[in-house]
Order: C-alpha cells, then sequence, then structure tokens
C-alpha cells in the first residue's frame, strides 16, 4: 500500500510503500522502519524477506513495514531531508511546522502510532562502514529483548534520545530498538540475512508467529557506552582496525599523512575497547570522524537486562492515528 506523507509543490502526493501483512489471528502489531535517511538502504530487503515469508493463516497480529520511510531523500540518493534536515533530529516534527517537521509528524502519526512494537533499520552514513549492531534500553526488560533476540555482533546500550524515531516510540509506550545494519547504499547479503533472522526470533518470541529452530551465533559483545574519536588536525586518514575488533588501550589505532606522504599524526585507543563502526574515507578535515569505540561491559554489573524468556504484553491498543 502507499501512504500519503505530504504533497511536493505540483500538488502530487509524496506516498511512502508500506507493507502489511494482517494475520487471521488477533495479535499485536510488529513494525519495522527502513531508509529514514535515504541513503541507508540494507533494511529494504530486510522488511521484503520478512513480510513476503509469513503464513498469514498461522500469523497472530500484524507486521507492517515501511520500505522507504524517506523518500525524498531516496530519490536524491542522500541521507538529509531536501532542505538539509535530518528527519532523525526533529522527531515527532510538528504539525504546523516546516516542510521536514511536517513530514516528521506525519510519519508518526500516520504510521508509527499504529505499532506495538518496532525496529528502526539504519545503516552507517556516506564514507563509514558498521558492524551490525543494536542501539536499544538495555535495562527495559522488552527492549533488551528485542536486542538480544536480534542477535547482532554488538548491543550498545544507548537509552532512546529526544527527537530521534525509536525516542519519540519509546515516548509513545512504544518499545523500539535501532538496528545498524552495516554500510550506506548497498545490499550486504549476510547482514541482511541474519537481519532477517533476527526479525522472525523476535516475532516468534512476541507469539506471533511459530518458534523455528536457530543456528546459534556468537553471542554479541555488550557495550555499556561507546565514544566517537575525532581527528585534531587534517590530511589523509588511515584506519587500522576493521569493525569488531578489540583494541587495547594505547594501541594504534590511525594514522594521519600530509599531502607528501608524511606521518603528521599517530592515533590511539582512549581506552579498551571494540570498534562498533570506522571512517573508510581518508580526506580528512580537522575534526573528522576516526571511529567509534564501544565500551564493553558486565550486565549484572550494570544492572542490564540479562537474557530471559520474554513475557509478552497484552497487545497495546494503538493511539488514533491522524486522519
Amino acid at each position: 500500500m502507499l501512504v500519503e506523507i505530504a504533497r511536493d509543490a505540483l500538488g502530487a502526493p509524496i506516498w511512502a510503500p508500506v507493507l502489511v501483512a494482517r494475520g487471521e489471528k488477533p495479535g499485536p502489531v510488529f513494525g519495522m522502519t527502513s531508509a529514514l535517511h535515504g541513503n541507508e538502504l540494507n533494511g529494504v530487503p530486510v522488511i521484503h524477506r520478512v513480510i513476503n515469508d509469513l503464513q498469514l493463516r498461522a500469523l497472530r497480529g500484524t507486521v507492517v513495514g515501511v520500505v522507504i520511510a524517506n523518500v525524498p531523500s531516496y530519490l536524491r540518493e542522500q541521507r538529509r531531508f531536501p532542505d538539509g534536515t535530518d528527519l532523525n533530529h526533529i522527531m515527532p516534527g510538528r504539525h504546523d511546522g516546516n516542510v521536514a517537521e511536517i513530514f516528521a509528524y506525519r510519519l508518526v502519526h500516520r504510521i508509527l502510532k499504529t505499532f506495538n512494537y518496532h525496529v528502526d533499520l539504519h545503516t552507517a552514513s556516506f564514507g563509514r562502514i558498521n558492524s551490525l549492531y543494536v542501539r536499544a534500553d538495555m535495562k527495559d526488560p522488552t527492549t533488551s529483548q528485542m536486542a538480544y533476540l536480534q542477535r547482532p555482533q554488538i548491543i550498545l546500550h544507548n537509552p532512546a534520545s529526544d527527537h530521534t524515531f525509536r525516542g519519540t516510540a519509546m515516548e509513545l509506550g512504544i518499545p523500539s530498538v535501532t538496528l545498524e545494519i552495516g554500510n550506506p547504499h548497498r545490499f550486504q547479503p549476510e547482514y541482511v540475512k541474519r537481519s532477517i533472522v533476527g526479525m522472525r526470533a523476535i516475532l516468534a518470541e512476541s507469539g506471533m508467529v511459530a518458534k523455528r529452530p536457530l543456528s546459534m551465533k556468537e553471542p554479541p559483545v555488550l557495550c555499556s557506552s561507546s565514544k566517537w574519536i575525532y581527528t585534531d588536525a587534517g590530511g589523509f586518514l588511515e584506519v587500522l582496525p576493521g569493525v569488531t575488533e578489540r583494541l587495547q588501550e594505547g594501541q594504534v589505532m590511525a594514522r594521519l599523512t600530509n599531502a607528501f606522504g608524511d606521518i603528521i599524526r599517530e592515533y590511539k585507543a582512549p581506552f579498551d575497547g571494540i570498534v562498533i563502526g570506522k571512517n573508510v574515507n581518508p580526506a580528512a578535515q580537522t575534526g573528522a570522524r576516526i571511529l567509534h569505540l564501544g565500551v564493553p561491559a558486565d550486565a549484572k554489573e550494570h544492572g542490564f537486562q540479562e537474557r530471559r524468556e520474554w513475557k509478552r504484553p497484552k497487545a497495546r491498543k494503538p493511539k488514533d492515528t491522524e486522519r
């Protein structure tokens, strides 16, 4: 189906393509959203496969997949909204705001508010690459289990921020996590496959589909926090470790050279950590990102929820949506 979000300067509708699988049995509404940033596309085949593989006779509830949330930016092959706004920084938008704020408001009120559970699918941005990792509030019993069930490489404890899609969902009482699926502007089959399996696991644990045997992957590395490391000079940047690689405090993680090939900076890890994401663009101005370093944690030490059987809450009655 197509959900009208706005109209362009010719009065033509701007539609968000949405897939809906409505089961024959009652149950919750599970929502997936992809491409809130127009260049982040790994979530598209995840939604396609999850929806297409469902058996409606056995499905309890409804599964919704917003294939492209930010259509104007997708058509321009860019991250931000055409006016330069990051939609994931202005949620829940405003009904009487500017172009981007109205677009964000209608995404929330015409789509997001209908969900009982939500996974927001993202990737790294241009010039950077990511591991397969989940951002979730690991002190929340439901979102922590959604994160573990996804079986990513890394889980980052990250309480939802104001003005993000995930943060808005949580404020509405909708358990929500962010799944970062690798790199921008491409399909990565291995990450896509793992993400599909994780989505099915969430559906099964919530009672919406039957459980099936799963091949076990290595348990994710749980991080209590993370930090982006930046350059303090400009030049050609070489980031040495790969994603998911462990670093020790003081280990050289990047070098910066000038136009003549002279090494002008060496950057060392400020603490023991794991590489969540990294810069792959050699052209580095002062203040360029180097890498995203996670701080491994012990779940008990930090009071995080541990992996356990999911207590299925009753489906939340969706709030009235904007007409």
